[in-house]
């Protein structure tokens, strides 16, 4: 919770937390981990029950490199290549909640991965700014009056 502000809570991205002095990663599993703890802090205040520090558990690292290629320490074993991929995808496709989720995400990476198509766009530096004047100049064409948006007195 917040100093100060015990009944706030913060989780997940927006929280800066320590556990056993090591800062939490900036992770899904991590702010998994955030979301259940708040929850039983909530529970605890409820009871009357005592709060529990936070500890995170590292429950293994994974990240993609490439198409079919990844990189996974989960424990002491560590795996890289076409297995590790498939792990990732395992791993990601496991912790979507509802089986319906699972499989139109499924459909959609399997779709992208046979047709070479990137999963990720990003938007970023010269081309936000040339994105954000095209939508400006679109919306000051869709006002009456042109750019102001001001109508002429008649």
């Amino acid at each position: 919770s917040l100093p100060g502000h015990e009944q706030v809570f913060a989780v997940g991205d927006v929280a800066a937390v320590l556990s056993e002095g090591q800062p939490v990663p900036a992770v899904a599993p991590a702010a998994n981990q955030m979301g259940e703890h708040a929850a039983r802090g909530i529970l605890a205040d409820l009871t009357g029950r005592p709060r529990t520090p936070f500890t995170y558990t590292n429950k293994g690292d994974l990240a993609t490199i490439g198409r079919y290629r990844a990189v996974a320490k989960i424990g002491r074993f560590e795996i890289v290549g076409g297995f590790a991929w498939l792990t990732w995808l395992f791993v990601h496709i496991m912790y979507l909640a509802g089986f319906r989720n699972r499989i139109t995400v499924f459909v959609q990476w399997a779709y992208q991965y046979l047709t070479y198509q990137r999963g990720v766009r990003l938007i970023t530096g010269t081309t936000a700014h040339r994105l954000l004047g095209t939508s400006r100049a679109r919306e000051r064409e869709r006002r009456p009056g042109g750019e102001s948006g001001h109508h002429a007195a008649a």
